[in-house]
């Protein structure tokens, strides 16, 4: 199984939690120093809280599944101060 695959297997375990919420993941790259870049999609994407479920929930979730994997990252997180920040209908 690629390293790829992998990753897309630990991320299909939380998934159904950031769906839920209105949310997806999707891997932009896998770096040759095992970085993930994950793009944040749906209300995941413009969520103030998408810093805590990175490192909360999709970070621990893959380094458990995949130790080769170094870091997470994502290239469209919302700073929790963005004025353009938008909680999930749920959480507001």
């Amino acid at each position: 199984m690629s390293l790829n695959d992998q990753v897309e297997a630990a991320l299909d375990t939380i998934r159904p939690y950031l769906e839920a919420d209105g949310g997806n993941v999707s891997i932009e790259e896998i770096t040759p120093e095992n970085v993930v870049r994950l793009k944040l999609l749906g209300s995941c994407g413009s969520c103030p809280m998408s810093i805590m479920t990175l490192k909360a929930g999709i970070e621990q979730a893959v380094k458990k599944a995949v130790p080769e994997i170094t870091a997470i990252e994502a290239i469209n997180l919302t700073a929790m101060d963005d004025p353009n920040a938008v909680l999930p209908e749920n959480l507001q």
